[in-house]
């Protein structure tokens, strides 16, 4: 699992470990660390000087004591300094004692652009945690002057970027690394950032997270083993859950089957599916295991291929209605989100898209649009997850799994899948997978989280770096579970 915290928890931790450490002994560990990774890049590389991009914080002054070390080692290295704002004076002075070039990075001063444009690594300690979404203007050029063949390291998350992962910035440096101390923040892990970061390098000085609350995290693959549930001798198909689903139309009939076969790639003791006859018969010709008559479910996976206005899915759209008003948990995707009501008595899982949330949303009272989702996708999947009282889906490029503020949950996020499964059909196979994780007894966070990531990762390892097609991914499900169970 990959954790990150939010701002204000990572200043309790470091005041508690400063409280017992000598003055600036944190940030002397800092950057010994910032140091030794530069040194690695340069080494790796074959490059030689280093410039450092200054602000007036304390990641400035991370940059200073790591460049001061940098030309004790022998490097040619060089600080850029903000020409309106104090730079770390005892960083300062550590660099001119070691024999740094410090200049001016004012628009009148232009020594700064001739190092900049030739170094080989290129220190980003502009802003740090305390910072804002985008970057000032004297920011800005020094960032614009970055040559492409430079590799940047950002001290503790690009500048300009959103410490808590919420506001994207079109302002901002793009990392090819960023040096951690401590413990991951928001931004390193959510979707307004994390392109941003680059490689993560994580540099241990000595705080201490273990009693912490969490703000975002990352499921990784190594995760999935303890959390699975892998039957045992003892289980039969009633107690390794069944799963209903109630998808597909005749106008959308494929994705009933996508529904069901993504439900069962991933192993209910059974599927039971509802919907029009002339489904259940392609159904049962990509999956004769599937039962088509009415019985016990577990939980269910309801709406994909569902158009709310068809007036020929009366029935289908009966179905729902039904499913919706047990206890029982269930997935809601597509035409069936316009169909749940906050408030059902069973565990709730929605899975839109940016443009259904800010429909699900705005039909509510909360005006918003696509663009809102996706310019804060955290905030509109909370608003969501609050005002229907359901854990939040939010599919695309980052998913992230949103549980309502009542149950004091971080956020999920899953980076796993490719570009290239933003393709017709993915949803309705990972409603199916979530359905068949809800009917095995697993929890709403960690049913989606492990149906987001298995159905990611699969799809990555069925495209192979190009096009694909869901029923492929579907039929690779069982494989791509069994690698990830496997010690």
């Amino acid at each position: 699992m990959i954790r990150a915290y939010a701002v204000p928890t990572v200043r309790a931790v470091e005041d508690a470990a400063m409280a017992h450490l000598p003055e600036g002994e944190l940030m002397a560990r800092a950057a010994r660390g910032l140091a030794k990774v530069v040194r690695a890049r340069l080494k790796a590389n074959g490059g030689g000087q280093v410039v450092a991009l200054i602000g007036a914080g304390n990641n400035g002054g991370d940059a200073l004591y790591a460049v001061a070390r940098l030309a004790k080692w022998g490097y040619a290295c060089a600080a850029v300094i903000p020409a309106t704002a104090a730079a770390h004076a005892g960083g300062l002075r550590a660099c001119r004692k070691a024999g740094v070039l410090v200049v001016s990075g004012g628009s009148d001063d232009r020594e700064w652009v001739a190092l900049v444009d030739e170094a080989d690594v290129v220190i980003d300690g502009i802003a740090g945690i305390g910072g804002r979404p985008g970057l000032r203007t004297e920011a800005a050029a020094w960032v614009s002057a970055i040559p492409d063949d430079a590799w940047v390291v950002a001290v503790d998350l690009p500048s300009g970027t959103d410490p808590e992962g919420r506001i994207s910035s079109a302002r901002s440096v793009i990392a090819d690394e960023t040096v951690i101390f401590g413990a991951l923040k928001p931004v390193h892990l959510l979707p307004a950032g994390q392109a941003a970061c680059g490689q993560i390098t994580v540099i241990d000085i000595g705080l201490d997270f273990s009693a912490a609350q969490v703000s975002v995290e990352r499921l990784t693959r190594d995760d999935v083993a303890g959390l699975w549930p892998v039957p045992t001798a003892r289980d039969h198909k009633y107690t390794r859950g069944v799963v209903g689903v109630v998808a597909g139309t005749t106008a959308y009939p494929g994705a009933g089957v996508l529904a069901v076969l993504g439900a069962l790639g991933v192993g209910p003791g059974m599927v039971r599916y509802t919907g029009p006859s002339e489904v259940q018969a392609l159904v049962h010709q990509h999956a004769p295991e599937a039962v088509t008559t009415p019985g016990r479910v577990q939980a269910w996976a309801l709406g994909c291929g569902l158009d709310p206005g068809d007036s020929g899915a009366a029935r289908t759209i009966g179905s729902i209605r039904s499913a919706l008003a047990t206890a029982l948990p269930a997935v809601v995707d597509a035409g069936a989100l316009a169909l749940y009501e906050a408030g059902r008595a069973g565990v709730t899982i929605l899975t839109p898209h940016a443009g259904e949330l800010a429909t699900l949303l705005t039909r509510r009272g909360v005006s918003r649009t696509r663009d809102d989702v996706e310019a804060d996708p955290v905030t509109a999947a909370q608003e969501a997850a609050d005002l229907l009282d359901a854990h939040i889906v939010l599919k695309g490029a980052h998913t992230l799994i949103v549980a309502p503020s009542s149950f004091e949950e971080p956020v999920r996020v899953s980076t796993d899948a490719p570009a290239w499964l933003g393709t017709a059909g993915a949803g309705d196979a990972l409603a199916g997978i979530i359905g068949t994780l809800l009917a095995a007894g697993l929890g709403a966070r960690d049913a989606a989280s492990l149906g987001v990531l298995v159905h990611g990762v699969t799809a990555d390892r069925v495209s192979a770096g190009g096009p694909l097609r869901v029923l492929d991914l579907v039929h690779a499900l069982p494989r791509t579970v069994a690698e990830l169970l496997r010690p």
